[in-house]
């Protein structure tokens, strides 16, 4: 059996858990996410635990079963704790600021970059090269948070550009590097 998709996820205090027409739904503080569950998945909810189990073990259930067990354990991290991403924005004269509700980048353009909020997804800046991406639903955070870095991903020549926090950019020689033929 999958060992993710045997481990019960536990229910914290505060988050409501149900499933109706194959649908489930986590309410919590930070707010709602609903995920549809595969047919042949069955989710049992007993109070304080959710356990998922599956009908066989032909090769698409045994795949499905720990992705099912992950993505409602997710769901309940994310109405309880939520989800962050850290972007940092690298070279001279880039910077990042918030305006409203629009997060707007100068990163080299002769224009600025608007990037405006989507609903379940705030923007914090805390400092002019540092953008954090919040929100409940790890798919959303991640998918936004690529986007932004998308505007101007990182180069490998002087590392200008936007990448993760925790991203490592691979340096690479210039031409003046190699060592010139007289």
């Amino acid at each position: 059996m999958s060992r993710i998709g045997r481990k019960p996820i536990a229910v914290p205090a505060g988050v409501d858990v149900k499933l109706a027409d194959g649908v489930v739904t986590v309410k919590g503080a930070k707010g709602t996410l609903t995920q549809k569950v595969h047919r042949n998945m069955t989710v049992n909810i007993v109070p304080g635990e959710i356990t998922v189990t599956r009908p066989d073990d032909e090769k698409e259930n045994r795949s499905l079963h720990g992705l099912t067990r992950t993505l409602i354990a997710n769901m309940i991290e994310g109405v309880t704790n939520g989800f962050s991403k850290e972007l940092e924005v690298n070279g001279v004269g880039y910077r990042a600021q918030k305006q409203g509700n629009n997060l707007v980048l100068n990163i080299g353009y002769s224009h600025q970059v608007i990037v405006a909020e989507i609903p379940g997804i705030t923007i914090d800046v805390p400092a002019p090269n540092r953008v954090v991406v919040n929100g409940a639903d790890k798919f959303l955070v991640g998918q936004f948070a690529a986007q932004i870095r998308e505007k101007r991903p990182p180069e490998p020549y002087k590392g200008k550009g936007i990448k993760y926090s925790y991203e490592r950019i691979r340096r690479k020689e210039g031409k003046a590097g190699k060592g010139s033929k007289k």
